[in-house]
């Protein structure tokens, strides 16, 4: 794997052909148990933060292609949908995951939940980042009925990735909606790992 950061977009050049991805896909899966563990974030009893990386992008993409088998034709959609999720030395970029097994229960807390995508923010010091949805979808409804699917983009200033860089700076990240306001603190662990995301 790469170091996190090392590469800002996955290129053409990057995406290995089937044989190519089955030869290694065992040896990168076990590499990325290992960079995941420290860019996951539970935030009260049901969301989960994953902070993406070149790395966790890059799998995602050889594993769509593994399944779907799309040719070149797919390998430009791939791209197009998850080079935005990769960060731009300049952001943060989380996939915000509302994780209820039970349908019914997912329904009633997701129905619940309209507009939390533009509610999640990172405070540590005297900074605060807030969270801006990815525009290429809406993802509550007309209904206000949100999805349990989110990726969401921090854009830090110079002086707030200076400030989130200091060792064991206390970072929190929050979810400040009405029917689900939760907090948790960031372990040091993952702060570490994600400031290797800034240029």
């Amino acid at each position: 794997m790469t170091a996190a950061s090392a590469r800002r977009q996955i290129t053409r050049a990057d995406i290995l052909d089937l044989a190519g991805y089955a030869a290694v896909r065992a040896e990168k899966r076990r590499a990325l148990v290992a960079i995941k563990a420290v860019r996951r974030l539970a935030v009260g009893p049901v969301a989960t933060f994953y902070f993406e990386s070149y790395d966790t992008m890059w799998m995602q993409i050889h594993e769509m292609l593994r399944i779907e088998r799309g040719g070149e034709t797919q390998i430009a959609d791939e791209l197009a949908a998850y080079n935005p999720l990769v960060p731009n030395g300049r952001e943060l970029v989380a996939t915000v995951m509302f994780e209820i097994d039970d349908p019914e229960r997912r329904n009633a807390i997701l129905s619940a939940l309209g507009g939390v995508e533009s509610t999640m923010s990172l405070r540590f010091g005297t900074e605060q980042v807030t969270g801006r949805p990815e525009s290429d979808l809406a993802r509550t409804n007309a209904q206000g009925k949100t999805s349990s699917v989110h990726f969401i983009h921090f854009p830090f200033t110079p002086a707030q990735i200076e400030a989130f860089r200091t060792p064991e700076q206390q970072v929190i990240v929050g979810i400040g909606h009405p029917h689900y306001g939760h907090m948790a603190i960031m372990p040091e662990t993952v702060r570490a790992a994600l400031a290797t995301d800034f240029d």
